[in-house]
C-alpha cells in the first residue's frame, strides 16, 4: 500500500470541521459569548497547555486520567494539554484577577481527551462555558441556568429540559461514616447506575460504619427520580439530617425559578461527584445533553482563595451535531476586474456588511458555501445590485 494511501488519516475520533459546519459551530461560539456578554460576563483566553502540576492542581484522579501529557523542549518539565477549562478559570479569578466582588468570566476554546466519553463523540470539543465567582447565594445557581438555557434557546434547540440533583444529600447521609476511597466509590458507582443488588451487598458490609437510617437513606435514593413530587416523597423517605433538608429546599426554590421549562430530579444521580459541592445540572434538548453544570466551591482553594463559584459548559461541536443545517448565507456575486468603479462598489458593499463573491473567470457557475441570489451588474453606466434571475 502506498505511504500516502494513509497518511491523510487522522486519529479515531478526532476529525477535520468542513465549511458549513465550521461555520455553523463559530456562530454559535459568538453567539453564546454575546449571551454570556448581555448578562455581565467577560471573556478569558487560558492557554491550550500548561505545566502539568498547574494544570492539574486539586483536580483529582478524573482529571489526571483525561489529559494528555508531553514535555516541554525548552524547559524539560511535563506539560497538560487541558481536558477542561474551569480549574484555568479558577486560577484567572484566584491569581490574576483577584477581585473581592462578584466576577463574571466566560471563556470558549478547545479542550483535548485522551479517549471520548460515549461512542461516536469527539476527542476535541470546542467547549463554551460560563462561571460565576465571589457569591454563595442560590441567586448564582439559578443565573447560571437560565444563562445556559437562554443560550441554547436562542442557538435554536426546542423541547429543553432541566435535570437537578445536590451531592450533599448523599454527603449528608454519609456524614461521620469512616469509608475507605474505594468503599465510597463503589456507592457513589452504584447510586449513580441504579443498580440496587450492588448497593445492598456494600450496605450489608457497612453495618458498623454507618447508620441503619442512613443505609435505608441510600436505599431509597434509588428511586427517587422524576418530576416534583420526588422532591416530596424525598422528605417522606430520608432522615431530617440537616444536609439532606437543605439540598431539598434548595432545589424546590431552584425549579420554582428556572423559568417555562420542563424540570426533573434524579437524586441519585452523583456524576462529578468528586468535582460538585452543591447542586448540579444538565440541560436536555434535541433529544441529547447538551450542558452541564453547578456548583463547585473549592475549586478555588488550591490556589489560595477558597471563595464560591458556580457555572457550566457546554460542546458546540455536539449542540452542532443535533441542530439542524445553516442554510447558505445569502452573497452578491460580482464580476472579476480591473474597473476601478466596479471595486469600489464591491468594496462600498462589503464594508456595508455583504458577502461579495468575486466570479473568477473560468469559474463563474461554480457552487460554494455562499447562495448568490444577486448579482452585481452595470447598468445605464453605473454598477448597481439586481437579483440574480433578473440580472442581464
Amino acid at each position: 500500500m502506498p505511504a500516502w494511501s494513509s497518511s491523510w488519516q487522522l486519529p479515531d475520533q478526532i476529525a477535520d470541521v468542513l465549511p458549513s459546519e465550521a461555520r455553523h459551530i463559530e456562530e454559535l461560539r459568538r453567539l453564546f459569548l454575546d449571551t454570556a456578554r448581555s448578562y455581565g460576563y467577560e471573556l478569558v483566553m487560558p492557554p491550550l497547555l500548561e505545566h502539568l502540576d498547574s494544570l492539574l492542581t486539586g483536580t483529582g484522579e478524573a482529571l489526571e486520567l483525561q489529559t494528555f501529557k508531553l514535555v516541554d523542549q525548552l524547559s524539560g518539565r511535563t506539560l497538560g494539554l487541558r481536558a477542561d477549562t474551569t480549574p484555568q478559570v479558577a486560577r484567572i479569578d484566584a491569581h490574576l484577577l483577584n477581585r473581592r466582588g462578584v466576577a463574571r468570566l466566560c471563556y470558549g476554546g478547545r479542550v483535548l481527551h485522551p479517549r471520548a466519553d460515549r461512542p461516536h463523540a469527539t476527542r476535541e470539543p470546542l467547549q463554551f462555558g460560563a462561571e460565576i465567582y465571589g457569591h454563595a447565594g442560590l441567586e448564582a445557581d439559578l443565573e447560571a441556568q437560565r444563562l445556559a438555557l437562554q443560550g441554547l434557546r436562542t442557538a435554536g434547540v426546542t423541547d429543553l429540559a432541566v435535570d437537578m440533583a445536590d451531592v450533599r444529600i448523599v454527603n449528608g447521609l454519609l456524614a461521620g461514616a469512616t469509608l475507605d476511597t474505594r468503599t465510597l466509590t463503589r456507592i457513589h458507582a452504584a447510586l449513580s447506575a441504579k443498580d440496587a443488588s450492588e448497593l445492598a451487598q456494600l450496605m450489608a458490609g457497612l453495618n458498623g460504619d454507618i447508620s441503619s437510617a442512613a443505609r435505608e437513606g441510600l436505599k431509597a435514593m434509588l428511586q427517587l427520580y422524576g418530576d416534583e413530587k420526588v422532591l416530596k416523597e424525598a422528605e417522606k423517605v430520608l432522615p431530617p439530617l440537616p444536609g439532606v433538608i437543605g439540598a431539598l429546599q434548595n432545589l424546590k426554590w431552584l425549579a420554582s425559578r428556572v423559568g417555562d421549562v420542563k424540570v426533573s430530579f434524579d437524586l441519585a444521580d452523583l456524576r462529578g461527584y468528586a468535582y460538585y459541592s452543591a447542586t448540579r445540572f444538565a440541560i436536555y434538548g434535541q433529544g441529547a445533553e447538551l450542558a452541564r453544570g453547578g456548583r463547585y466551591d473549592e475549586v478555588g482553594a488550591v490556589f489560595g482563595r477558597n471563595r464560591p463559584a458556580v457555572g457550566f459548559s457546554l460542546d458546540l461541536k455536539e449542540l452542532v451535531s443535533v441542530l439542524p443545517p445553516r442554510l447558505l448565507n445569502a452573497a452578491i456575486c460580482a464580476p472579476w476586474g480591473d474597473d476601478a468603479g466596479l471595486n469600489a462598489a464591491i468594496a462600498r458593499l462589503r464594508a456595508g456588511g455583504e458577502t461579495v463573491t468575486c466570479l473568477l473567470p473560468g469559474h463563474e457557475n461554480e457552487v460554494n458555501e455562499f447562495d448568490c441570489d444577486r448579482e452585481l451588474v452595470m447598468a445605464d453606466g453605473q454598477w448597481v445590485v439586481q437579483p440574480r434571475s433578473q440580472a442581464a
